[in-house]
């Protein structure tokens, strides 16, 4: 099978997985359901274009060890986001989906939905993920840097689970009894480890997936992981978040001594 086929594969699966998330979204009556739609696009790209890929004659078992990686990944960043994504705000629209589309889903319709955040999540999805795609038509060239990118992957889920799981364990506390800005553990670290541990999962999933497939399709699919750094960093991610984070008392005294995105050790 030819990387183009590949790729309309991947394509397809990211645009039913989207279509799925809007249909439920029109149900439920909020967009933010695009979130549990994010994580589990991925999962469906990986798992589909693994078992197709395997009519290619030159693909090996990388992609099945690619495709249980975007599993485990996708499935833990699902079930984590969908409390906040269907429950938290108590049936109302997440803030950032409300701001971004104008209103409520009722009051803007499903066309501009779709249009402001289906349609374009669903393109980022499909292009994020197209080293997965790719590297489950293609032979293994070095083994050695698969087994990195694995590493890589991991260093990044560990960021990313503990990092939500420190600050699920902090939200449990009394509003008056906690400090208004958490530092602790890996948050001490960076502002945003759940943001970096993201970005270094799929570093590590272009490594495994492209890299490790040969010079070329690595060079070819680095805009890829660069692309994910980049929003989560400085669009849809860190940023947009610290624009109401900022606004708490304390905040700038953090922001002074933890760096935004790239963890060091703590300052004090």
């Amino acid at each position: 099978m030819s990387i183009v086929w590949i790729l309309l594969v991947a394509l397809v699966c990211a645009a039913a997985t989207m279509t799925a998330a809007a249909l439920r979204a029109r149900q439920l009556g909020v967009v933010a359901v695009v979130d549990v739609a994010w994580g589990l696009g991925f999962v469906v790209v990986g798992l589909v274009t693994a078992g197709v890929g395997g009519l290619d004659a030159d693909s090996d078992a990388r992609r099945w060890l690619v495709a249980a990686l975007v599993l485990a990944w996708g499935g833990r960043l699902a079930w984590h986001v969908r409390s906040r994504a269907l429950g938290e705000h108590g049936g109302q629209e997440d803030p950032r989906y409300a701001e971004l589309l104008g209103g409520s889903l009722r009051e803007v319709g499903l066309a501009t939905a779709v249009k402001r955040v289906f349609l374009v999540q669903g393109l980022a999805q499909w292009f994020v993920a197209v080293p997965v795609a790719v590297g489950a038509v293609l032979g293994t060239a070095w083994w050695w840097v698969a087994v990195l990118g694995v590493l890589v992957w991991s260093a990044g889920l560990v960021f990313e689970a503990v990092g939500d799981a420190q600050l699920r364990e902090f939200k449990k506390q009394p509003r008056d009894e906690r400090p208004n800005v958490m530092d602790r553990g890996l948050w001490g670290w960076t502002r945003h480890p759940n943001y970096f541990g993201d970005a270094l999962v799929w570093w590590g999933l272009w490594v495994t997936s492209a890299l490790a497939a040969g010079w070329l399709p690595g060079l070819l699919t680095l805009p890829c992981p660069i692309v994910m750094t980049v929003f989560l960093r400085n669009v849809t991610g860190a940023k947009l978040l610290e624009k109401t984070m900022s606004q708490r008392d304390g905040w700038d005294s953090y922001a002074a001594r933890v760096p935004m995105f790239v963890p060091r050790p703590p300052r004090r």
